[in-house]
């Protein structure tokens, strides 16, 4: 029975070819013709025909975009994740696909731009910006470009550019402000910023980088009420909170200071910071919490970090001197001696403990070490004394004037001079 429905369908089959075409099967051989037609250059009425191609042409060019826009993404998402030859063939994929497109060519550049090929970004950025010049990236990335390549001027153009497409953009003001800094035109700079003051008044940026030109011209106090403002506005911002502290220990506000940094060390990115862990020691000597300080500078000292640390074991040894503890100061001096042989810091120090330990003369062979090394009217003050201990006072007076006519506004050498004439 199988077998006879078999023939009877062939049979049918045949019928067809023959010429008994049903309704479906009239259509498929229209479209069948309809193809050839199209692929011949067709033989219907023109208008029909230019009006199927001009279609044909679009849904080409719709897949394409399509295709193109699907090598952008995985592109991009290979640029995040640091896949930078991976993201590169992608990118190069997509615009091979379609070259008209700006996001392209600027995802390109900043790809090119992480591989340091700065050249090859330039021309990438600039091709973005040819074919939309109002596109915000292709000036903003060609500033950080040239940055990099230490081309200012080109790259503050590039920003200014930018803050001009997109004025309401803290962020390309910024980045121009910041410019025009380290090409030293900080009037430039604090104007520049202060005319967009009212389109930015919650901005965090925008003060912190005011309270940056508070810092260099030295006027910490309104540094510190800059970058408290910005930190109320960004109170998770720990850049601002270090800028914040820093400008506290340049104002002398060292308890306040203290307490940001300490916050500041809690945090992850910043626990394992020896650089504020140095400004903390020193905040807590300023408010006299010695012996927390020492603790402080006894962690920075440890470990491998630690043992190589010369200005860490200087303030130790240094605290340690002050708090009476005689066996720590002549670690700390000779350890110090030994990092940093050609530093006068340690034989300062080993000189100190010297003459506390009553032996004025290995005090004063220490303090001649350091005044080689290039110290200066400080240790002719301690050298003078270590003599005056020998009772070689002429000579002790000699260094005091030394010291007052290097240092006039040095009270301890004036005191130690008035000591010596009034004893004689």
């Amino acid at each position: 029975m199988a077998f006879q429905t078999r023939r009877v369908q062939k049979s049918l089959d045949n019928k067809q070819v023959c010429g008994g075409l049903d309704t479906l099967t009239r259509v498929g051989a229209f479209l069948v013709v309809l193809a050839a037609g199209l692929a011949v250059g067709g033989c219907g009425a023109s208008t029909g025909g230019g009006y199927t191609t001009e279609h044909i042409s679009a849904a080409k060019e719709k897949m394409n975009i399509m295709k193109s826009a699907t090598e952008w993404e995985m592109a991009h998402q290979a640029f995040l994740a640091g896949e930078l030859d991976k993201a590169l063939k992608g990118v190069d994929r997509s615009i091979a696909i379609n070259d008209n497109v700006p996001k392209s060519h600027v995802l390109k550049g900043r790809i090119l731009m992480e591989r340091a090929e700065l050249e090859g970004a330039i021309d990438s950025f600039n091709k973005a910006a040819t074919l939309d010049p109002t596109f915000v990236d292709a000036p903003y990335y060609l500033g950080i470009a040239y940055e990099r390549i230490n081309r200012r001027e080109p790259s503050l153009a590039a920003y200014q550019k930018a803050a001009e497409l997109e004025p309401s953009n803290a962020q390309y003001v910024i980045a121009a402000a910041e410019m025009m800094i380290d090409l030293g035109r900080c009037d430039e700079a604090e104007a520049y910023l202060t005319e967009r003051g009212g389109s930015f008044e919650n901005n965090a940026g925008v003060r912190q980088t005011l309270g940056h030109l508070a810092m260099m011209r030295s006027d910490s106090t309104k540094a510190v009420a800059l970058f408290n403002e910005a930190r109320l506005l960004a109170p998770d911002d720990n850049a601002i909170l270090e800028d914040l502290a820093r400008a506290q220990v340049a104002a002398t506000q060292f308890a306040d200071a203290e307490s940001n940094l300490s916050r500041l060390l809690k945090s992850p990115d910043a626990k394992d910071r020896r650089d504020l862990q140095h400004l903390r020691a020193r905040c807590l000597v300023e408010v006299d919490r010695k012996l927390d300080a020492r603790e402080a500078l006894i962690a920075l000292t440890q470990g491998q970090s630690g043992a190589a640390d010369t200005e860490a074991w200087v303030q130790l040894g240094n605290l340690s001197y002050v708090l009476k503890d005689a066996t720590r100061t002549r670690q700390c001096a000779a350890r110090v001696i030994a990092l940093a042989p050609d530093r006068a810091d340690g034989y300062v120090l080993r000189g100190l403990q010297q003459r506390r330990d009553t032996k004025p003369q290995d005090a004063l062979a220490s303090f001649d070490k350091a005044l080689a090394l290039g110290a200066k009217s400080d240790v002719l003050i301690l050298k003078g004394m270590a003599l005056k201990d020998l009772n070689r006072t002429d000579e002790a007076r000699a260094l005091f004037a030394q010291a007052l006519q290097t240092n006039p506004q040095d009270p301890a050498a004036a005191a130690m001079l008035t000591q010596v004439d009034e004893q004689n």
